[in-house]
């Protein structure tokens, strides 16, 4: 959304993450399909995939481009500047709002099939999701715009994104790879760049 005018940020944020809740709340509607997308529907060179698996592949090739993109976009700016700023704005909003809505379908569709299998009761996920709605939509505002003043931070958000998207693709194929190691890796490099830089003594 940085990329909209600075008026328009928070309006595709909270129409993004608005229609992501009614999906999400659809999702859970539907707890009789979700079941079903961990079934195999098709079989390659005797490797089973299901529509989760499919969904998360899919899903970790957009986040692999959608990084790719952007960093090639924050390093050379002259792409950014060939296009005209009205078409950008025009076509910007609507593609960022359908970004958001991917970006949630791939984030969420694995965490909402885990949820149906730990608990029966639809009225305890419902309220769960609207509660990490409420969360991400109080929080996107101040995370954006400290985002937006360190450009160090957007770069290793960017490689973040490109690790979660290459560990989505594993695990799509049937390579689970612990969550733990992904914290681990974000921890020490928050830590690594909170650190006061020294300048070196010259003798």
């Amino acid at each position: 959304t940085n990329k909209l005018p600075e008026d328009r940020r928070a309006k595709a944020r909270s129409i993004g993450l608005g229609l992501a809740l009614i999906f999400r709340l659809a999702l859970l509607g539907t707890v009789a399909v979700i079941v079903q997308l961990v079934e195999p529907v098709i079989t390659v060179f005797e490797q089973s995939f299901s529509w989760r698996d499919i969904i998360l592949i899919t899903g970790g090739l957009f986040l692999v481009w959608k990084a790719t993109k952007e960093i090639h976009h924050n390093v050379d700016l002259d792409d950014a500047e060939t296009q005209s700023s009205n078409s950008a704005v025009v076509t910007g909003f609507a593609t960022i709002i359908g970004q958001i809505l991917v970006l949630d379908l791939v984030f969420s569709i694995d965490s909402i099939i885990t949820a149906v299998g730990m608990t029966d009761h639809i009225p305890i996920m419902v309220i769960a999701v609207i509660v990490a709605v409420l969360v991400m939509l109080l929080a996107a505002g101040p995370l954006s715009r400290f985002i937006e003043a360190n450009p160090t931070i957007v770069m290793l958000a960017l490689g973040f994104l490109m690790m979660i998207g290459m560990t989505l693709i594993a695990d799509g194929f049937g390579v689970h790879v612990p969550k733990g190691y992904i914290y681990a890796a974000m921890t020490l490099s928050l830590i690594h760049i909170s650190e006061p830089t020294r300048p070196e003594r010259i003798s």
